[in-house]
């Protein structure tokens, strides 16, 4: 596995690469990342994993001073998963001094999330762009847990005509129900007895089972499958998690 720093590391090294898979995440890698790299590894010839904390989709009030980060593990898991490439680039090296171009997924951006942060999708979607034309690839790998950013990126790559296929793999849960969250190591045994509140709520389409909890928001949105989407804080973790509803009778 060969790890690059910038973006001509990176492309130095994609010269010759067909058939390119790219997982892009922000790291310290969990069973859902982990099961994005794997169905990547098996559909593509190259795979690519970018692992970068991106700033511009926290607010001033977020996390991002104390989000977790392990790059050292996270190395070690790529390695173990069969990655060919893992890019870890600077802020600055995809935001250099002066950098002002920013993109909006208008309509979808300003909903639930998006309603709570409001330049969070503009972050995302700048980011992903800049990954899409950076490392080329033919597919592109997320999960079903943030749903909307799933949204919101098949809205930008339909509507700047992209070549690339959005693949969106199912959500991983703990055994006792909570979908994995690279947050969740900010709760504490307590807090988690809590969050579990979370996806029973989902499950039971009930917001009642959510009372004691700060709730942001528990509502249907008419996604790419149709989803019941949550946002919780426990203590000062933020939670979000979703359940498919397609189907539903």
């Amino acid at each position: 596995m060969k790890l690059a720093r910038t973006i001509a590391e990176l492309q130095a090294e994609l010269t010759s690469a067909e058939d390119v898979g790219l997982v892009p995440t922000m790291g310290v890698f969990h069973e859902g990342h982990l099961s994005l790299i794997r169905t990547c590894r098996a559909e593509n010839d190259t795979v690519v994993v970018s692992v970068f904390v991106n700033p511009a989709q926290f607010g001033p009030d977020e996390d991002l001073a104390r989000y977790p980060r392990d790059e050292e593990r996270d190395l070690r898991l790529a390695e173990q998963e069969g990655v060919d490439l893992l890019f870890a680039p600077s802020a600055d090296e995809l935001y250099p001094p002066g950098y002002q171009t920013w993109v909006e997924v208008e309509a979808l951006s300003g909903v639930l999330e998006g309603a709570v942060r409001p330049r969070h999708f503009r972050g995302v979607a700048t980011v992903c762009l800049k990954l899409f034309n950076i490392v080329r690839p033919r597919r592109a790998y997320f999960g079903q847990k943030d749903a909307q950013q799933v949204a919101v990126v098949k809205r930008m790559v339909r509507d700047l005509n992209l070549d690339l296929e959005i693949r969106v793999l199912p959500i991983v849960r703990d055994a006792d129900g909570l979908a994995l969250s690279s947050r969740n190591a900010y709760l504490s045994p307590e807090e988690r007895d809590a969050a579990l509140a979370l996806p029973r709520a989902l499950e039971a389409r009930d917001r009642s089972l959510l009372d004691g909890l700060e709730v942001e928001y528990f509502e249907e949105a008419d996604f790419a499958p149709r989803v019941l989407a949550g946002a919780v804080r426990v203590g000062s973790t933020r939670l979000i998690d979703n359940v498919v509803l397609e189907g539903d009778s």
